[in-house]
């Protein structure tokens, strides 16, 4: 572990730690596709719909796992650069334990309150039972789901990233294959897509607790150390809390998004949809730099090494940065092919080039806005952490696109995301300075 974190190049170390997100995020985004075209493939548009409608509950669930996992895997990674061993042991148990018995909650929650939150999502009569079938399995698989998102974040923090894709694709490969057999095979609809996904997730869980105890030496399962301090916990989720915002932003700059387009027509919606998709595809490989440099980050300001500290941060930056320029000017060019591989009408090609055109603008500065965000989780620095979380896709940008449509209309809705995209760059970039001139080293730690 000392001689990936301390003494490898930085080139080496990063790529051996990203690389195998990236893997894992392009699986996650492959079998989103394959649950969507198999869902579609019932050909009953109120399955479908009601599928659809409890899209926020699984992006919710998935929040609260990284509740545990971002926020655990930003201290421990700090602790294991202080040498404080013995605490990071304490707190993964912690956080394993911790989403345990939170997705317990969860489920009981999400049950008693089934009805209530269905009509919140939007489910209608029409819709119901099919939403209700779906978000009923998804709800009592709440646990697993929540949990399996904590160890594959841990195990990382000790340099296994392959490991932790391998736990993390293996419930993702059975997840496809079991879709089409329990959607029609068995008969289940909607029911069998959540089963097919709790499943999945479960075998992920199990997988990657068997790896964490086979492998790790520090991050650990045994719940004989899961009693932590009230002071530790408060720095799990200082750190957990933002991060889980910035998956719900999305979901929230998505949904703004679309209200704004809808006065100006299905044609523009329809783009947007697929402007959104390609554009996700960019985005997870993005992420999956930024979240898979995580570890060696908090590693490195744990151990107070800033002049490694700084050549990392540089690097991270040139990646991403240099990932999103390339790609941002091919896609450019080749917008209209790919707009048209989704829809044939010539009114959803010529806006969805558009829009994909507008949004590639300052994908580099997206690069960025990940790259800063990251530093701040893996430093624990909380504040930077929840401005990030809550600026692209939240406060900013709905400032934005509120001022856009009132003052040019539907060009300034389309110009809103690559606006807030710099302004949370340049916000990002002051906070990061602040960060690497402090002179201060503070101590995120107690001895063992």
């Amino acid at each position: 572990m000392e001689e990936l974190f301390e003494h490898a190049p930085i080139p080496r170390a990063y790529f051996k730690l990203a690389l195998p997100v990236v893997l894992a995020m392009v699986a996650s985004m492959i079998y989103n596709l394959a649950d969507t075209f198999f869902v579609s493939q019932t050909q009953n548009t109120n399955l479908v719909a009601g599928v659809a409608l409890c899209t926020p509950l699984f992006s919710l669930l998935i929040a609260i796992g990284d509740i545990f996992g971002l926020g655990g895997s930003s201290l421990i990674s700090r602790l294991l650069g202080e040498k404080a061993y013995t605490t990071g042991r304490r707190v993964s148990s912690f956080c394993l334990y911790g989403a345990v018995i939170i997705g317990l909650v969860t489920t009981v929650v999400l049950l008693v309150f089934m009805r209530p939150f269905l009509y919140l999502l939007g489910a209608t009569p029409a819709t119901y039972p099919y939403a209700s079938a779906f978000y009923r399995i998804m709800a009592i698989g709440a646990m697993p789901i929540i949990v399996s998102i904590v160890p594959g974040n841990l195990i990382r923090t000790e340099g296994f990233a392959a490991q932790s894709m391998a736990g993390t694709m293996i419930g993702t490969v059975i997840t496809i294959v079991l879709d089409p057999i329990l959607i029609f095979s068995a008969g289940m609809g909607a029911a069998g897509a959540a089963l097919a996904t709790v499943i999945g997730y479960t075998i992920s869980a199990i997988t990657l607790v068997y790896l964490t105890k086979r492998y790790c030496q520090v991050i650990s399962v045994d719940a004989r150390l899961s009693k932590i301090s009230w002071a530790w916990v408060l720095q799990v989720l200082a750190i957990g809390i933002p991060g889980s915002i910035t998956n719900l932003m999305q979901a929230f700059g998505t949904t703004v998004l679309n209200r704004y387009l809808i006065a100006f027509g299905p044609t523009k919606v329809a783009a947007m949809g697929i402007v959104l998709k390609v554009y996700m595809i960019i985005m997870l490989v993005m992420v999956g730099f930024a979240f898979g440099a995580q570890p060696l980050i908090g590693y490195t300001y744990g151990a107070k090494n800033m002049a490694r500290f700084k050549k990392i941060l540089h690097f991270d930056l040139l990646v991403e940065v240099g990932y999103a320029l390339i790609l941002a000017v091919i896609l450019m060019v080749l917008a209209p092919q790919i707009i048209g591989l989704f829809l044939h009408s010539k009114a959803v090609i010529t806006a969805g080039t558009y829009m994909l055109q507008v949004f590639l603008v300052t994908t580099p500065f997206v690069g960025a806005v990940l790259v800063y965000t990251t530093v701040f989780q893996s430093t624990g620095k909380a504040i930077g952490a929840f401005i990030m979380s809550i600026a692209r896709q939240g406060v900013v940008f709905y400032l934005a696109i509120v001022l856009g449509a009132r003052l040019i209309g539907y060009h300034g809705i389309i110009w809103a995301q690559p606006v807030a995209d710099i302004l949370t760059c340049l916000i990002g970039w002051g906070l990061a300075r602040g960060l690497l001139n402090s002179r201060k080293s503070v101590s995120h730690s107690q001895p063992d």
